[in-house]
């Protein structure tokens, strides 16, 4: 190879997006930004919905500043975003109405109706999946039940980088990692859960073929080439779900399954481990773990915990005050909070969307008879402790599930910069930390192009290639905190949801 090759990759959050270019010398994959766009649910007629049209044209805009830096030397394009949102297409490929977000209120209460139809155990079965009210399946019966027209006329189903990779391409397919997502994905069989989605009176001819992450879609369409500059690159699926590209960038060096865990930190916290296969079993369901799709058919066994939402939302409503603060100063003002005086369970329900996360933090501590937190800095430290007991307890679930000690817990992600919950984790879990690499979906997703590309060979050398391309920081656990961290367990379990 005699000059850098370059791959471009699509990274959609919830709260923003941009499309990165990995410089690739054949050892080392370097990225660099290309443009960046805010993200966030637009409200209409009292719904929460994606501006998905916005996102395609500023994913356009990004590609088309990378065919004006890198030209002939791009190779392909991937795109990853969150899971479990969709669209639906008719036969002529008209998108039926804009996506909901998964935040919408719409699947409230759904839950539990859903399971007098279909038993929560028989759908644990079918799927593997952690039973969330956000989830596709459940999002589907609410369309079923307030927008049956729209169901009725739906001819594919696609989740949102699917969608994107048909913008790009026109290929209709789901990629494995997001079609697990769904709930409605059988991790076994690997194939849509037909039989279930019958038994709620749901359309499965509406669902697409299933790929393997690192599927070659085709070239790109000829009206993006025109408006992007591109040459008729090829679109590679990678890990399309943005915590299965973030695993992919998880820098250990270990060929034993189990033996660590990781945290995907971003607006949610995905804790898990990764495995050769599902855990389906009673226990699991206990626990409400769930079962997602991994790069080379892995599968990771994890927990979705609510994440750094309660901080940017806290932040956010410290602004409407006209409070202003960076991340950086509430994570210092939370460090001269006083520690374990009182937490939230992250999970509460009422944190998923409240109008004033402050005020909802308030009020978890108050009825939990917990001294309730005043200052910026109490509120915030009482979100980050609450994440890192959430934590420990959750890995209490993955090593009882796996039978199997993790002693390394890996944090990547835009939420391994904040040091102070790397702390709290170390303390409360007891185990070392490694921070690490911040950009680890961007980079998983751009590294997974590369194998597709053959240069490289499996998802360990990709990891060989992590090690050398990022900093990663320890984190030890602080001995001398050790009781009370054990004794605030021991108070979280009180509070914790199963």
């Amino acid at each position: 190879m005699s000059a850098e090759q370059v791959y471009l990759g699509a990274d959609l959050g919830a709260e923003s997006g941009r499309v990165m270019a990995g410089l690739w010398d054949g050892r080392r994959m370097r990225i660099e930004e290309l443009h960046r766009f805010p993200n966030g649910g637009v409200e209409i007629g009292g719904t929460l919905r994606w501006d998905i049209l916005r996102l395609w044209s500023e994913i356009q805009n990004g590609l088309a500043l990378g065919a004006r830096r890198f030209g002939k030397a791009i190779v392909s394009v991937g795109v990853d975003t969150w899971g479990v949102d969709f669209v639906l297409m008719s036969k002529s490929n008209e998108l039926l109405g804009m996506p909901f977000t998964y935040r919408d209120a719409r699947t409230r209460g759904l839950m539990a109706r859903a399971f007098e139809r279909v038993p929560r155990a028989e759908i644990f079965a079918a799927t593997g999946i952690q039973f969330l009210e956000i989830n596709s399946l459940f999002q589907l019966l609410a369309l079923q039940q307030q927008s049956p027209e729209i169901l009725a006329a739906a001819d594919c189903f696609l989740t949102i980088p699917d969608f994107l990779n048909w913008c790009l391409s026109g290929e209709r397919a789901c990629e494995f990692t997001n079609a697990t997502t769904t709930q409605c994905f059988h991790p076994t069989q690997r194939t849509w859960s037909t039989d279930m989605l019958k038994k709620f009176g749901l359309p499965t001819a509406m669902f697409p073929k299933v790929i393997a992450p690192g599927t070659r879609l085709g070239s790109l369409r000829e009206s993006v080439v025109a408006k992007t500059g591109l040459a008729r690159v090829d679109l590679i699926a990678p890990a399309t779900h943005d915590t299965g590209s973030a695993v992919v960038a998880v820098p250990t060096a270990s060929k034993t399954q189990g033996n660590f865990a990781y945290i995907s930190s971003g607006t949610w916290s995905l804790m898990g481990t990764e495995l050769s296969a599902p855990v389906l079993t009673d226990a699991a369901l206990a626990r409400n773990f769930t079962n997602e799709g991994g790069v080379d058919f892995t599968f990771r066994l994890l927990k979705n915990i609510m994440g750094l939402w309660l901080v940017q939302q806290c932040r956010r409503a410290f602004e409407a005050k006209h409070r202003s603060f960076d991340y950086a100063e509430l994570v210092r003002l939370a460090g001269e909070a006083a520690p374990l005086r009182s937490f939230v369970e992250p999970d509460d329900a009422r944190f998923l969307n409240p109008p004033d996360m402050p005020a909802a933090i308030q009020d978890f501590c108050r009825e939990t008879n917990q001294p309730v937190p005043q200052s910026e800095g109490e509120i915030v430290r009482c979100a980050l402790e609450g994440l890192a007991l959430k934590y420990a307890a959750t890995l209490d679930g993955i090593e009882a599930l796996t039978g199997k000690r993790a002693e390394v817990i890996h944090i990547v992600g835009g939420g391994s910069r904040n040091d102070l919950l790397n702390q709290l984790a170390a303390n409360a879990c007891d185990r070392p930390v490694l921070a690490g690499p911040v950009e680890a979906t961007v980079l998983g997703n751009l590294l997974v192009q590369a194998k597709a590309c053959g240069e490289l060979t499996d998802l360990a050398e990709i990891r060989s290639v992590v090690r050398g391309s990022g900093e990663v920081r320890e984190f030890l656990p602080d001995p001398g905190s050790r009781a009370a961290w054990t004794e605030a367990r021991g108070k979280f379990a009180a509070l914790a949801q199963t």
